[in-house]
């Protein structure tokens, strides 16, 4: 078995040292993808896929964040064998639309500028919102997913949502943010994965 890490943001393919000792009969690799949008990122990720696929891996894939959105529109799901999403955004449309409400942005100012630089420092696109509106998700992969109980990105109503409508098992830490760093987060998160293994 391969698996595949794919970071989310601010984050990079070190990271997935980490789950090496999680995985001692596989090997563990991270992709450090250069491009930020679901369609390029997505290109990269499936590029990484089909070259593992063609060495006759068998694959399993940890993302994080906006990795496993990334991740969902890569066109993949026919090539992983199993998932495991950490904080996963699952519905960017929403996030984008919080986003704005946050900032004070109207859809017709998001169109008439295109781009609108936030003081929580997130740029708004106009063409994002509308590329990830033209592609709802598809993803039929065997997932689990951990999700922390004060996620500011993605509430827990979401979460279920996408888990009950893509047959994936979702766990909630207790007091779980959405970066899973600390000690004790770090530690529920091996557990998580060696318990769904």
């Amino acid at each position: 078995m391969q698996v595949l890490y794919i970071h989310g943001k601010g984050g990079n393919a070190e990271e997935s040292k980490h789950y090496e000792p999680l995985f001692p009969q596989d090997k563990v690799s991270g992709l450090d993808y250069q491009t930020f949008s679901p369609g390029d990122t997505g290109r990269e990720i499936r590029t990484v896929v089909e070259q593992l696929t063609e060495k006759g891996e068998e694959i399993i894939l940890i993302a994080n964040s906006i990795g496993a959105f990334f991740s969902m529109n890569a066109g993949i799901d026919g090539l992983i064998q199993k998932a495991y999403f950490i904080s996963p955004i699952v519905d960017m449309e929403r996030l984008i639309l919080d986003m704005m409400r946050w900032a004070n942005v109207t859809e017709a100012e998001l169109e008439a500028q295109g781009i609108i630089h936030t003081e929580f420092g997130e740029d708004l696109s106009w063409e994002y919102l509308n590329y990830v509106r033209s592609h709802p998700i598809k993803w039929n992969v065997p997932t689990q997913i951990l999700y922390g109980e004060k996620d500011q990105l993605t509430s827990l109503a979401t979460m279920k949502d996408f888990a009950e409508n893509h047959h994936a098992g979702l766990t909630v830490m207790e007091n779980g943010e959405h970066w899973f760093h600390t000690e004790e987060q770090m530690a529920f998160l091996d557990n998580w994965i060696q318990e769904a293994k």
